[in-house]
Formats: C-alpha cells, sequence, structure tokens
C-alpha cells in the first residue's frame, strides 16, 4: 500500500510538473481558420490559455499544449452566436416562452451545434427579467444574454402581448441598466394592431440606454409598412427579425410580383437597419430567401428562433439554417461572417465572435459533410444539396464542452 501511494504521488507530481512547464491549456492543429474581424480565411493553429485565445499563427507547436485538438480537415471559427432564441425555459402553464414550455434550456441544444452564446429574445420583461437570471442565465454553462421584452409581462402570449399599458420605456431602461452584462436590446414581438406604440416605447427604451432594438411584426390588418418602419421609427442598428417571412399579416420584403428585393428595404440596410434571419417555425419561406439572396440581399445575420415548435420542424438548428444559406447563394465564408462577427457588433459585444489575441476562447470546428441532404421550408418548399455543416468540437471559455468524435487528445471526460 505503501509503495502504490508513493507511485501514485510521483505519476501526479510528474504529470502537475509537465502541465506547469507547458504553455497553453489547448492547441488546435492543423484547421482552416475563418475569422471576419481579423480577415483570416486560412490554415493556421490556434492557441488557448487561461480562458483566452493566446495565439493565432501558422505553426505553433502542439507539445506546448496540455490537450491538442486535431482540426485537419475542419474550419475553425469563432464560437457561433444565435441573437434569436428563447430560453426562458419554464414550468409555469399558458406562460408560452416567458418562464413557460414553449421555451428551451439553452445547454442541451447549443454546444452540439456549435452555438456558445445565445441572446433569449425577448421572454423576459422588466418585470421577469429577475427570474430569467436566477433560472437560466447564472445556471447555463451556455453564455445566455438577453432581449428584454417591452412588455412587463414578456412573452407570455395572448392578451399580455397587446397590453400597451405594460409597454413601459423608463422600468424597461432601468432594468437594462440594472443588469449591463446580460440585457443587449429590447424587443418588440406579436403585437396585432394597426397602432407604432410598441416599436416607439422600445426605441425610446433603447435611446435611454444606448442599446438596440429587435422588431419582429406581429401582424396587422391591413399590415403595417415596413417602409416606415425602416425609415421614420427604427435607427441605424436596429434589428429586423424574420426578415425572410411571407405571412399575410406582415409585409414582406420581396414583392410578390416582380420576385424582387423592394428598393427602399435595400435603402434601409445601406442606412444601418440589421436584417436578421430568425428563421422560427413559418417564419422563414424559400419565396422571399431564394430571390433575395439570388439578388445579392443577404441576411446581416443569421439566427434561429429557437423554440419548441422549430425545432423538430423544417428550422432544426443553428448548423441547418447555416447550411441552407450555403445552398442559395451565400459562401462559407460570408456565413460564419453572419453567425459570429456581425451577429457581436449587432448586439454590441464586439469581445465575441472573434479570435482575437485575449478575447474569450469560445471556438467552433466545424466539418463540411458531404451527401445528399434536403432542406424544406414550412410550406413544404424542398431544396437538395450536396453539403451540410456538422459540429466536430465546441469549446467555451476555454474548456472543451462537446467533443463529437473524441478528436482531443487527451479526451476529458467531464
Amino acid at each position: 500500500m505503501i509503495h502504490f501511494h508513493l507511485i501514485l504521488f510521483l505519476t501526479l507530481t510528474l504529470f502537475s510538473n509537465k502541465v506547469a512547464a507547458q504553455e497553453f491549456d489547448i492547441v488546435i492543429k492543423g484547421g482552416h481558420v475563418i475569422d471576419a474581424k481579423n480577415n483570416i480565411d486560412t490554415a493556421m493553429d490556434v492557441a488557448i490559455k487561461d480562458g483566452k485565445i493566446a495565439g493565432v499563427a501558422k505553426n505553433i507547436d502542439g507539445k506546448k499544449g496540455v490537450q491538442v485538438v486535431d482540426a485537419k480537415g475542419l474550419y475553425v471559427t469563432p464560437g457561433l452566436i444565435d441573437i434569436h432564441g428563447h430560453v426562458f425555459a419554464g414550468t409555469e402553464p399558458r406562460h408560452a416562452y416567458s418562464n413557460g414550455f414553449s421555451a428551451l434550456a439553452p445547454d442541451g441544444f447549443t454546444f452540439r451545434v456549435g452555438v456558445t452564446t445565445i441572446v433569449d429574445c425577448g421572454g423576459s420583461g422588466w418585470k421577469s427579467f429577475p427570474t430569467f437570471k436566477e433560472n437560466v442565465i447564472d445556471r447555463s454553462k451556455t453564455r445566455v444574454l438577453a432581449f428584454l421584452n417591452i412588455v412587463g409581462e414578456g412573452m407570455r402570449g395572448g392578451t399580455y402581448e397587446q397590453d400597451t399599458h405594460d409597454m413601459d420605456s423608463k422600468l424597461s431602461a432601468s432594468v437594462a441598466s440594472q443588469y449591463p452584462q446580460d440585457i443587449v436590446g429590447f424587443k418588440v414581438a406579436h403585437y396585432n394592431g394597426p397602432e407604432w406604440i410598441p416599436v416607439d416605447r422600445a426605441v425610446a427604451a433603447g435611446n435611454r440606454s444606448d442599446l438596440p432594438v429587435i422588431i419582429d411584426f406581429g401582424g396587422s390588418n391591413p399590415p403595417l409598412s415596413i417602409e416606415a418602419l425602416f425609415m421614420k421609427h427604427l435607427r441605424p442598428g436596429d434589428i429586423y427579425t424574420h426578415a425572410f417571412g411571407q405571412l399575410d399579416s406582415r409585409e414582406a420584403i420581396v414583392d410578390l410580383k416582380t420576385k424582387e428585393v423592394k428598393p427602399f428595404v435595400i435603402e434601409a440596410q445601406k442606412k444601418g437597419i440589421i436584417f436578421d434571419v430568425g428563421y422560427g417555425g413559418i417564419s422563414f419561406a424559400y419565396s422571399q430567401a431564394i430571390p433575395a439572396v439570388k439578388e445579392g440581399f443577404y441576411p446581416n445575420t443569421i439566427s434561429t428562433d429557437l423554440h419548441t415548435g422549430s425545432m423538430n420542424n423544417a428550422m432544426k438548428d443553428m448548423l441547418n439554417v447555416m447550411s441552407k444559406f450555403m445552398l442559395m447563394g451565400m459562401d462559407l465564408k460570408e456565413v460564419i461572417a453572419a453567425s459570429t462577427w456581425h451577429p457581436a457588433k449587432a448586439i454590441k459585444r464586439e469581445n465575441l465572435g472573434n479570435l482575437s489575441v485575449g478575447a474569450p476562447a469560445d471556438v467552433t470546428l466545424l466539418a463540411v459533410r458531404e451527401g445528399n441532404f434536403g432542406f424544406f421550408d414550412y410550406t413544404g418548399y424542398k431544396m437538395e444539396g450536396d453539403k451540410k455543416l456538422e459540429c466536430e468540437l465546441t469549446i467555451r471559455d476555454g474548456k472543451i464542452v462537446y467533443d463529437l468524435n473524441g478528436i482531443a487528445a487527451p479526451i476529458v471526460v467531464r
């Protein structure tokens, strides 16, 4: 027994000394790095130390890493950022996306598709945000941020989201000032009426807080003018989500007769309005996306609108949505930029979405699978493609949180 303890002590000592002598925690070797902020699109190695990016260079010695990741044949990107999800999961009946059953706990749906940051898009309002922070933000390994709903009750559905008396710009801005690390803007969602009250109050909160707003035009009959929305009510940096939706109650960005993007939409993007995918259950149609992308009108940001009604339907997950835009004509570099650096800028978190030295070590390794794949929308329209993105490994804050095929050595099982 004494000899066993002595051998164990010497082994642990030698291992500790070896670890102490090594310069990096993780070295990612042999991958193709795509980093839009730093204009990198080439084969590079990446080193990580103490939760930060420690180096990006042509040849970093793998022996200097406690762990080495073999990224040969893979793309190495910043951790993906999904700026439109619904993760205020709960058990309250009739609460929809606000502490209810329509939202999802994030960790089971993020790391396996390379997402390291997800923004809950309006699930909580100024009344319910503290519950969301305690129950979800502070208990998740995924970085969870929030667009605060201009409705105090958040996305509880029904009459709650139509109550203009609960849309308070001062109280919303006050809560945002109390939680600056968590709240990245304000949300308008599901309002069914001809008034501009929700939009204007959200923008007022944004002006008070110097934060963007994200707009989900709920519906109206006749539909409210999106030209007026873009040119008269929103500011540069504000976000229009569900950009490729086609519903009777909401004006579309592509003219249904000419099949061309409306000229004022192009001008709005030039003005600085951010067009976000926000795929969702029925908020993306190929009839809008295909002609837009063909014309060169690309989304600024790619997001999922993840919830229980979208994940098992046409949307599925972040990588499926990204793969669809590749199939429609965006190249991989553009798709990665719209899923990393562009959303980081949109939510004013420019420390994220890039692999700069000193940045948080959120890293995603992607494979481009080849085969026969079908990509359909909620209308049943289907496109067939021969490429699909798949996540091989995800690193969050310098720790491997998902490894599909055990490409890290040594493998650490947690």
